[in-house]
Parts: structure tokens; sequence; C-alpha cells
């Protein structure tokens, strides 16, 4: 099943009572509204659309502000898993 939002293949999730397809790419999930909601003025951002609108350091000190860890751990763990 294609993402209606932005085309990707949409996955299963079957964590919870009942199967949804997801979007791993946009965030897009089964049942939620992603038309015109999302380009309102009033639209608030979710924590998924902020940190794929980030550079590499701004997400790094997203990440690590919300874990409270030093963003030099989050920095080599990011380093070495992309290598």
């Amino acid at each position: 099943m294609k993402c209606p939002r932005c085309g990707s293949e949409m996955h299963v999730d079957s964590h919870r009572k009942y199967d949804l397809h997801m979007c791993y790419d946009c965030g897009y999930i089964e049942g939620r509204s992603y038309g015109e909601g999302s380009n309102a003025p009033d639209h608030k951002l979710t924590n998924f659309e902020r940190m794929r609108s980030m550079n590499q350091n701004e997400a790094i000190a997203f990440i690590a502000s919300g874990m409270n860890i030093d963003s030099k751990l989050v920095s080599t763990w990011l380093a070495e898993s992309f290598a």
C-alpha cells in the first residue's frame, strides 16, 4: 500500500489492538487526516515534522536536550549508526 501523503511504501504496525498502516518516511498513520489540516495556519508541528526539517546539528541538540544527555554522545552515536 502506498502512502497518500508522500507516495512511499507503508508498513503494518501490529503493536496496537488492531493493525494500522504507517508510513515511516512522513509519519502518516492510516485513519488520521492528512489533507488541509497540515497546511492550515494554526497547524502545530509534530516532533517528527520538526526533526525532518532540522539539520544534523539542530537534531543533535534537540535529541540531547530531550533526553538530558551530552550532545557529544548523540553525535558519536549518529556517526557510528550512519557510517
